[in-house]
């Protein structure tokens, strides 16, 4: 076989790649970045032939979009449901993955299924049914707890949880993966020293595992600023819940309600510009304690 035919397979094996990046991925993105930079314009009535035209508008949409305060006002929303999800998730999912790797723990395997299984139900599904437990008409839970778990203070908590109890077990499983990857000769050398577990769990474990803490962090985060299907799912069981109340909310009203695809291309841009500034950040400040990289 000749160089060049060898230096062709990889490109060759490449292609399917190359190909579906380009249609699904690159396309679309280059698609929405050509409507956010365009509108139409309505010419008399709007009535007729040509009375619509599409123009090129620059970044005046990205400039009302930044100046929109519904968007603002949607992020401080996500930003304070996020700081919640984010603690109590990863701080179960930590947790969780430190008692399942205990030597002392039983049922193990039935506890793995266990905390792992919500994680299987689909997002809309998990809404609904935890949707059914918050209506006052429905839900036991009323009976023992009065709480309005759709009221205007308490549905960020309620939307919290169908979070959390849906993501615990991606998280614990990603840690618990990690932590069986460690030898296990570190534990007992730290056990002839004397160490308890607690101090075995503290002092080696967590500190091997926070490259899969900062990981897990970084997808939660991102997940976390899509948030669209628990508000929007509870949104028919309450009016507490706005059409604008995360940002990926504003997007669908925008696009598919008051069918602005021009405005709604430009906010989703924003969207994923603050998305990447955010999630970098956080690896930019932690990656020289988790990676010893400065």
């Amino acid at each position: 076989m000749k160089r060049s035919e060898r230096g062709a397979w990889p490109y060759l094996f490449l292609t399917p790649a190359i190909v579906l990046f380009t249609l699904f991925l690159a396309v679309p993105i280059g698609y929405t970045v050509w409507l956010a930079m365009r509108r139409t314009k309505v010419s008399g009535l709007g009535l007729g032939r040509g009375a619509r035209k599409e123009v090129f508008v620059g970044f005046d949409n990205f400039s009302a979009a930044l100046s929109d305060p519904e968007l603002w006002h949607g992020w401080l929303r996500v930003l304070g449901y996020g700081a919640l999800v984010l603690v109590v998730m990863l701080g179960l999912a930590l947790l969780f993955a430190l008692l399942l790797d205990s030597a002392r723990v039983r049922l193990a395997r039935f506890s793995r299924i266990a905390i792992f299984l919500p994680y299987a139900v689909p997002g809309v599904a998990a809404t609904l049914l935890w949707g059914f437990l918050y209506l006052p008409s429905l839900s036991p839970i009323r009976d023992v707890l009065d709480i309005d778990f759709l009221g205007a203070s308490t549905v960020t908590y309620s939307m919290a949880n169908v979070a959390v109890w849906g993501g615990t077990g991606f998280n614990m499983l990603v840690l618990y993966t990690t932590l069986r990857a460690i030898p296990r000769d570190l534990y007992e050398a730290a056990r002839l020293d004397g160490a308890s577990e607690l101090q075995i769990a503290l002092r080696v474990k967590i500190p091997i595992l926070t490259p899969a803490i900062i990981l897990t962090t970084v997808f939660s985060i991102i997940a976390t600023i899509q948030v669209f299907t628990e508000p929007t799912t509870l949104r028919p069981l309450t009016n507490t819940i706005s059409s604008t109340w995360s940002p990926l909310m504003k997007v669908y009203r925008d696009a598919f309600v008051t069918g602005d695809l021009y405005s709604a291309a430009a906010t989703s841009i924003v969207i994923a510009a603050i998305s990447l500034v955010l999630s970098f950040g956080f690896l930019r400040v932690v990656r020289n304690h988790a990676f010893g990289e400065s």
